[in-house]
């Protein structure tokens, strides 16, 4: 925080809050890896999941997608309201209900006596997860003070990155000592220490003049964010976006997300002020995390039946894989503000999206055979590519906003986000699967004796035609090398799609973010006493 020669800087927050700072962070962390890593550490339990009772639930391959979707759903649909709730109420309050709320949420989950109560309860932790995410960033926003903040973000963002590759390694670890419900009981320790934790060390904080509410737009956000991501997940699943369900979901949604920016630009007190989307540096950024979870979260989505399906490595053992991508982003995202004060945040994202889009094409090297350190070293890169582009350009957002508005520009952030992942597992595991079945269906028409709805379901992913193989006994070997093959293909024409959405990313960066030389950015529009405040503070 700069001020006149001989001057002390002018502190924004409290000495006592200024002090345990850093103990404030350490508990917000705890927190955000407990919601993000759910998803992930669930995929370990899914084939245990869909085995008979009493072993598991007996799921169907359906039923297990809407285990992990309900909460997806539910989770995006909530974020940005959340996020408003934090700013008018308070986001140490809204903290602690959604902690309690997932709390609860993972013990109905460890002892669901069916698929469908999995679902519902999934939902729940969802729901207490999407009052999480926002309000740790808009905390961190309100007790770091503006030079410290890319610093507490970039650990707040490699948090994310450690959340998502430790989940298989934690779910696998259970998964050989424990019932599969023990990857949702594992919550509950940790909910309840940071639980306890916030009360003591967490300051609560919220817009003082947080204005009226608007109960149009919020609703429309939720019924608009729900119906998109619905659409997408199904669209997903389906493999087939012209699907009239698919469209007329995913469609809808984006009508009434329309029908809620046309809302917000004429109220009188929107519950998102448009004028926001108008700074590059906010809008940009926004963008740019959008694109690269499209194509983190799609890559993600294959190398899991790459590294199982064709390498014969077990969940523990791909979950160790992930290690080195955890490893670049804990290494470099608290370090990244270094780099983005010599070369400014347009040329640190921009040359981060370039890297992620290469590490992506560079899936187009890995064949059955090659050499696991090749796919080791490309984890790496990725790492540290997203640790280049999350921390500045999240930092980017928050900063564009007025501190009384974190909750709000923390929810913008992680809905891009949420939506931007969902839309890559949907539309490049759709790009998987119909390429995978294309390459496949040949080799299944081959066999003898298959029903059109058994060769059908046994195109469907490697997965399904390797189940075939193995219930057709030596009849079934000569499928391996085929599915093997296929899948591979498929692969890597993903990679390159995920590749391209990069490079989109990386133009979008180096045209509208801010260069080294611009001015930092400013709080964003607001109320006119809010506006004097800002320049009062500079």
């Amino acid at each position: 925080m700069t001020s006149p020669a001989g001057e002390a800087p002018v502190r924004q927050v409290s000495e006592a809050v200024h002090k345990r700072r850093w103990a404030i962070l350490a508990v917000l962390l705890f927190s955000l890896l407990v919601v993000v890593l759910d998803n992930s550490i669930l995929n370990v339990a899914m084939k245990t999941i869909a085995s008979p009772a009493p072993t598991g639930l007996g799921a169907t391959q359906s039923q297990l997608e809407w285990a992990i979707n309900s909460y997806t759903l539910v989770f995006a649909g909530i974020l940005f309201t959340a996020g408003l709730l934090g700013d008018r109420l308070g986001r140490k309050k809204v903290l602690l209900f959604g902690m309690v709320v997932f709390g609860i949420g993972s013990v109905l989950s460890a002892t669901s006596g069916s698929p469908g109560e999995l679902i519902s309860f999934r939902a729940v932790m969802g729901f207490g997860g999407a009052f999480v995410m926002p309000a740790t960033l808009a905390i961190i926003m309100n007790v770091f003070e503006r030079d410290e903040q890319p610093k507490a973000v970039g650990i707040w963002a490699g948090a994310v990155g450690l959340a998502i590759a430790i989940g298989p390694i934690t779910g696998g670890l259970l998964m050989d000592h424990f019932w599969w419900g023990s990857v949702f009981l594992v919550n509950v320790p940790i909910v309840i220490v940071a639980v306890i934790a916030m009360v003591v060390l967490v300051p609560d904080s919220k817009d003082p003049s947080p204005g009226r509410l608007d109960p149009l737009g919020v609703l429309l956000s939720v019924v608009g964010l729900v119906l998109l991501v619905y659409g997408i997940i199904k669209g997903g699943q389906l493999a087939d976006f012209t699907d009239p369900e698919v469209f007329g979901t995913a469609g809808g949604g984006l009508l009434v997300l329309v029908l809620f920016v046309l809302h917000e630009r004429r109220s009188a007190h929107p519950a998102l002020d448009m004028r926001y989307f108008r700074k590059p540096q906010f809008s940009a950024a926004v963008a740019s995390i959008g694109l690269v979870f499209f194509g983190l979260m799609g890559v993600t989505f294959f190398t899991v039946f790459y590294t199982q399906s064709v390498r014969g490595y077990s969940p523990l053992q791909s979950g160790l894989l992930l290690l080195p991508l955890a490893a670049a982003q804990m290494f470099f995202a608290p370090r990244a503000r270094l780099v983005v004060a010599r070369f400014g945040a347009r040329a640190v994202c921009c040359a981060g999206m370039v890297l992620v889009a290469c590490t992506m094409s560079g899936f187009v090297l890995l064949d059955a055979d090659t050499p696991i350190w090749m796919l080791e070293v490309l984890f790496f890169l990725q790492g540290t590519a997203m640790a280049h582009v999350m921390p500045p350009a999240t930092v980017s957002i928050m900063q564009s906003l007025p501190r009384e508005k974190a909750g709000s520009g923390s929810a913008v952030n992680n809905t891009f986000r949420q939506v931007g992942g969902a839309l890559g597992v949907a539309v490049l595991g759709s790009v998987l699967s119909t390429t995978y079945r294309d390459g496949i269906s040949a080799h299944l028409d081959g066999v003898p004796g298959l029903s059109a709805a058994t060769r059908h379901a046994a195109g469907e992913s490697i997965e399904a035609t390797l189940g075939l193989a193995g219930r057709l006994g030596p009849a079934g070997r000569d499928l391996v090398g085929p599915a093997q093959d296929a899948f591979l293909h498929a692969m890597h024409m993903t990679a390159l799609g995920a590749a391209g959405v990069a490079a989109l990313g990386a133009l979008v960066a180096g045209v509208f973010l801010p260069g080294k030389n611009a001015a930092p950015p400013t709080p964003g529009p607001g109320r006119p006493a809010e506006r004097q405040q800002a320049e009062a503070r500079r």
